[in-house]
């Protein structure tokens, strides 16, 4: 089993509340909700020379781990889910 399909297995027994089923994933600018903490935030290299914001969050009534990801020259950057 691959690292990624093993990943992906793990992400889909993972029970979201109401809330967090309600992010739309992958999707710039969309918004998150009230319960999610800011954890930190990281830069990283895109290709040509673009260097994006990542924020990490964590949501308090479910605790899944949140990832957003501003990238101004992508439209399906934005929220995706990296586990509890």
């Amino acid at each position: 089993m691959t690292k990624d399909l093993a990943r992906e297995k793990e992400l889909k027994k993972m029970e979201l509340c109401d809330a967090c089923a309600g992010i739309q994933r992958n999707w710039r600018r969309a918004p998150g909700h009230p319960e999610l903490v800011q954890r930190g935030n990281r830069k990283e290299s895109r290709g040509g020379g673009n260097e994006v914001t990542v924020t990490r969050y964590q949501c308090d009534r479910c605790g899944t781990a949140w990832e957003y990801e501003n990238d101004k020259q992508n439209l399906h950057a934005g929220w995706s889910v990296v586990g509890r």
